[in-house]
């Protein structure tokens, strides 16, 4: 076997290297001179006999071969992390690490609380919690940066074949009003009341938002005909307006049960219709599965979920 012309040190700097989108800065992201990163790239560059980086770019930018280097050099790390969390393992949850995905609204409102639980149970294990749009999420998944996840959107397609999509629980979205509307006094409304209604949104690119009007398509409800008042970048900013009486606006149950519980904010109830979407649980069952993931699996997502209906059940 022919000797390896690279160390992981090596690798390692180089992705900080592009990560980092400077050799400075990604010394001080590695806790080192910029002069040792600038040694170590230049011992690579002649133990490969080859450019890494264009030397007439200020900006950090790789040549092919860098490129080359750069990806099987991420599968290499990531593998080397994976063999060190299986033989953690060994020690049966006395140490080791726990990377949960989640996109945005399960990650804000419903994952701490899980993961308190589990932290609870496995103070010796490291828990990481990482929140990004399903799209992210699904491809940190496929790459072995995350053991699971739980998204509230649809898998990437060209990822479809790679991880193994299952059902977790339905979610339900709650028509929310300011606790001053005049439907706020009343049981039920109907689904053309809704056309009615000022509405506050999400950006109409954000995943959430996409995934909230095709559910409502599916039960009969046109959201393009909804009067949209504002469109906000978050459900905290969607919350608040509401609260202050700016208009109406579909939300997951699991955002809102502090401000239920306070009665400052009204979920209205829309008459025969209840909407729901489907979480899932991703994974890639061609990477090692830890016993930190398995017994989070096991242990902790069952106990938000009701056996009966199969939905997320909030404790406010």
């Amino acid at each position: 076997m022919r000797d390896v012309p690279f160390t992981l040190d090596q690798l390692r700097i180089l992705k900080a290297i592009i990560k980092e989108g400077s050799f400075k800065r990604a010394a001080n992201s590695l806790y080192v001179s910029q002069p040792a990163i600038s040694l170590q790239i230049q011992n690579l560059e002649k133990q490969l006999n080859l450019p890494l980086f264009e030397r007439n770019n200020k900006k950090a930018t790789l040549t092919e071969a860098g490129n080359l280097l750069l990806q099987y050099g991420n599968r290499i790390l990531a593998l080397c992390e994976e063999t060190c969390r299986a033989l953690e393992d060994i020690q049966n949850l006395q140490g080791g690490s726990l990377i949960i995905g989640a996109s945005q609204t399960t990650g804000t409102y419903l994952m701490p609380r899980l993961l308190g639980l589990f932290r609870q149970r496995y103070p010796q294990v490291n828990v990481q919690l990482q929140v990004h749009s399903t799209r992210l999420i699904s491809w940190s998944v496929a790459n072995g940066q995350i053991d699971l996840a739980v998204i509230g959107g649809e898998v990437p397609q060209e990822l479809k074949d790679i991880l193994q999509v299952t059902s977790y629980a339905e979610d339900e979205l709650a028509l929310i009003l300011p606790v001053s509307h005049n439907f706020s006094k009343i049981n039920d409304i109907q689904k053309e009341d809704l056309y009615h209604l000022r509405f506050i949104a999400l950006d109409k690119q954000s995943t959430i938002r996409k995934v909230i009007d095709k559910v409502l398509n599916q039960h009969d409800i046109d959201s393009s005909r909804f009067k949209i008042e504002m469109e906000l970048n978050s459900i905290e900013a969607i919350k608040n307006a509401v609260q202050s009486g700016l208009g109406a606006a579909f939300v997951s149950v699991s955002a809102i049960a502090k401000e239920l519980e306070l009665g400052i904010i009204h979920s209205a109830k829309i008459k025969n219709v209840t909407i729901n979407r489907m979480l899932s649980i991703i994974i890639n069952p061609n990477r090692y599965k830890s016993k930190a993931a398995d017994t989070f699996s096991k242990e902790i997502l069952t106990l938000f979920v009701t056996p009966a209906q199969n939905k997320i059940f909030i404790d406010s």
